[in-house]
């Protein structure tokens, strides 16, 4: 058996990195210096690709850039550009294709129309790549990582921004998304649907269009994430719309027009999350069902609580409101008496949104006021009843 041969690829001088695959033998490795410039690359075999610093590939806006077909492909260290942008196909700057472990480590993708696409790969990993796209509109834009039918994949401390979406899952499973910065692209930060059994944790989501949209999807996983800056006239950190069995559990949301809305789930439980200084903290909408609100700390929101109308078999206990005024005379750390953080204005606005100008009126503040001591209008499934009467360590 022949052992693994190292090849040398500069461009500009000898055969150049095409003829130099093709001349590859499986689990050899091609190590390439300079930016190769010959249109639409393909790796059909597995084959290590390695860059030198300031290494790459230059797709001189033909197509694709590098096209991988093969399983045991690993591409790392190379700067990726010059993908065509068309609203027919989904040009990727890095294309993987019905394959099996994949490694696509420490490159840079630059002004790519989809940056990193996998589709119908298995046991792949994308970790520690940059991929920076370009002020356009968005039909000029795809999604900075985007996974179609995936399974297995882990998607670990990559920085993405100005693209689409920076991270796109769609029929994804069994995955696991940490430590990833997404921020400043045009739609969400992080997108995914019928994607189930994933974890997300520790990622950066900030300056997005609409934040973190999840969607129609069942056993996810969120925890220690930050979303921070998420704002617009329909934007929110993270929107959860018909999911089921998920864990939101750690997070932190600051400053975002909307922090967590929650619209038609089931079995989420909502743990030790920190809401600051959000227009809305929560929007619990009444179609879910069995959620439970526990450990959170509201603080520094316009308002803490909204719904679009009666709440049934949803549990919110246990957690830090600021605008807690109650009392404990047990001193067991919780209040005597329910938080009900839904105010008259909150319910208004819900149903009348143009009632915001009237927001720092003196005749509102004193509606919130009585509402919240004899509530009249409020869902009688919207209390705290052992709210914390300090804020949690940490």
């Amino acid at each position: 058996m022949l052992s693994a041969r190292t090849w040398s690829v500069v461009a500009g001088k000898g055969e150049g990195l095409v003829a130099t695959i093709a001349r590859a033998q499986a689990r050899d490795t091609i190590v390439i210096e300079g930016m190769v410039r010959e249109g639409n690359v393909t790796v059909d075999k597995p084959l290590v690709l390695i860059g030198r610093p300031g290494a790459g590939i230059d797709g001189e806006r033909k197509g694709e850039v590098l096209t991988v077909t093969s399983g045991d492909v690993v591409v790392q260290g190379l700067v990726i550009r010059g993908t065509r942008i068309s609203n027919l196909d989904d040009n990727a700057g890095i294309k993987v294709k019905e394959a099996r472990r994949i490694a696509l480590l420490n490159n840079r993708l630059e002004g790519c129309f989809f940056a990193i696409y996998l589709s119908g790969v298995s046991d792949a990993r994308v970790e520690g790549n940059t991929i920076v796209g370009e002020n356009l509109r968005e039909e000029q834009m795809g999604n900075g990582i985007h996974l179609w039918k995936c399974k297995e994949v882990r998607v670990l401390r990559n920085t993405v921004e100005r693209h689409r979406d920076g991270i796109y899952f769609e029929f994804v499973t069994d995955s696991r998304i940490e430590g990833n910065l997404s921020r400043g692209n045009m739609r969400y930060g992080l997108h995914f649907m019928f994607s189930h059994r994933d974890a997300y944790a520790d990622n950066h989501f900030e300056d997005n269009g609409a934040g973190v949209a999840v969607m129609f999807s069942h056993h996810i996983d969120m925890q220690r994430n930050r979303f921070i800056r998420n704002r617009g006239g329909s934007a929110y950190g993270l929107l959860l719309k018909e999911i089921n069995d998920g864990e939101i559990r750690d997070n932190v949301f600051t400053d975002n027009t909307t922090a967590l809305l929650v619209d038609g789930c089931n079995r989420i439980k909502a743990m030790g999350n920190t809401f600051l200084l959000n227009g809305w903290a929560l929007r619990l909408y009444a179609n879910s069902m069995t959620c439970t609100f526990e450990a959170n700390v509201f603080q520094g929101n316009t308002f803490d609580m909204s719904t679009n109308g009666e709440l049934l078999l949803n549990t919110i206990v246990g957690n830090y409101w600021d605008r807690y005024t109650g009392y404990d005379l047990d001193r067991d750390g919780r209040g005597d008496v329910p938080y009900r953080p839904l105010g008259f204005f909150a319910l208004l606005v819900e149903r009348v949104p143009f009632a915001m100008v009237f927001s720092r009126s003196l005749f509102v503040a004193l509606l919130d006021r009585a509402e919240r001591i004899i509530p009249t209008l409020s869902p009688e499934a919207m209390r705290d009843d052992r709210p914390l009467m300090r804020r949690p360590h940490g």
